[in-house]
């Protein structure tokens, strides 16, 4: 922890110093809209999958590129890079991102994320309460959601990162990992945890509901972008929320659509959709709460290397009028 994320955070300013370099004060003609997607089962993968976003952005001539990431940290380096205007991440990468320097905004609540993040474990492996992880091997994805509910779930429990030896590897590495026994846990969100315990047998030792730890999630653009193209970003919420809309009016036919998209089974599909609610929201006071209390934690564990107010990224001048405009009518163009 003393390491991670601070070391994620310098990766962040040189990124950012690259992605400054040869800016000019003029505005140039939007041709494209990078978006950054995730393995989650979110609406974003619905509108891809039906061509929202193009139909909406290719009327003004914009284009819509889609880049895909394990986690929220990468997308970060993607936004650091100006590479990239608009993702969805969880609470720890927003937060490292912040501490950085990172030119974002947070736009929107796409989740809570109470049951979004969990600890797995194998059922023969007697590990029943967190205190028991003490010297045993946890794999996570370094400054993801993941990352910081395992650090505040060790913390809730007596215990420290250095009570354990923690792996740090992305999703798909750490799969393999805990399945083959490699590691005694693995510290994750949705889809692997209903992934992993519904096909694989594993054990949800506790979860952001059980610890009564919030791990929010957050739509995000480029604070440059937002300034430049106040009308697109509009715009992106609008689409966004059109899927959201879809799949809470659509349950089954979402259902069939990421399990098609994703390849997994059904059942896997509806549990997950049970545990995230798809959210398109103004940031609530209790949201903005449980965050600073996030950040005021990781600099107490020297995760992040000064104090921030989370506030600072807070912008819902966008999603209130997203919102808005569509209890006002018309399509998202």
């Amino acid at each position: 922890m003393k390491k991670g994320i601070i070391v994620l955070a310098s990766i962040f300013f040189l990124l950012a110093g690259c992605g400054a370099n040869g800016a000019s004060g003029d505005k140039k003609p939007l041709k494209e809209i990078r978006i950054g997607i995730q393995q989650s089962l979110s609406p974003l993968l619905i509108a891809k999958e039906k061509g929202w976003f193009e139909e909406a952005f290719e009327k003004e001539g914009i284009k819509v590129k889609w880049v895909e990431f394990q986690s929220g940290p990468p997308q970060f380096e993607g936004l650091a890079a100006d590479k990239l205007d608009f993702s969805q991440v969880g609470n720890s990468p927003v937060i490292a991102g912040q501490a950085a320097g990172i030119d974002f905004k947070e736009i929107g609540l796409s989740q809570d994320g109470l049951k979004a993040n969990g600890i797995l474990v194998n059922p023969d492996s007697g590990i029943k309460e967190v205190k028991d992880l003490k010297g045993k091997k946890i794999a996570v994805a370094k400054g993801s959601s993941g990352f910081d509910f395992l650090y505040k779930a060790l913390d809730q429990s007596g215990l420290s990162a250095d009570d354990v030896t923690i792996i740090q590897l992305q999703p798909d590495e750490a799969a393999s990992a805990f399945e083959n026994g490699s590691v005694d846990a693995w510290s994750i969100w949705e889809p692997y945890l209903s992934l992993e315990t519904i096909k694989h047998g594993a054990k949800l030792l506790v979860n952001g509901e059980s610890t009564d730890l919030y791990s929010p999630g957050f739509t995000l653009v480029r604070t440059t972008f937002s300034k430049e193209h106040p009308d697109e970003v509009v715009r992106f919420l609008k689409v966004f929320n059109q899927a959201v809309v879809w799949q809470k009016e659509h349950p089954d036919e979402a259902a069939d659509l990421y399990a098609k998209i994703k390849d997994l089974d059904k059942k896997v599909v509806e549990n997950v959709l049970k545990n995230t609610e798809p959210l398109n929201e103004v940031i609530r006071e209790d949201i903005i709460k449980a965050q600073q209390e996030t950040a005021d934690f990781q600099f107490k564990t020297k995760a992040i290397d000064k104090k921030i107010d989370v506030r600072e990224v807070v912008d819902n001048s966008f999603i209130k009028k997203a919102l808005k405009e569509n209890v006002s009518g018309g399509d998202p163009s």
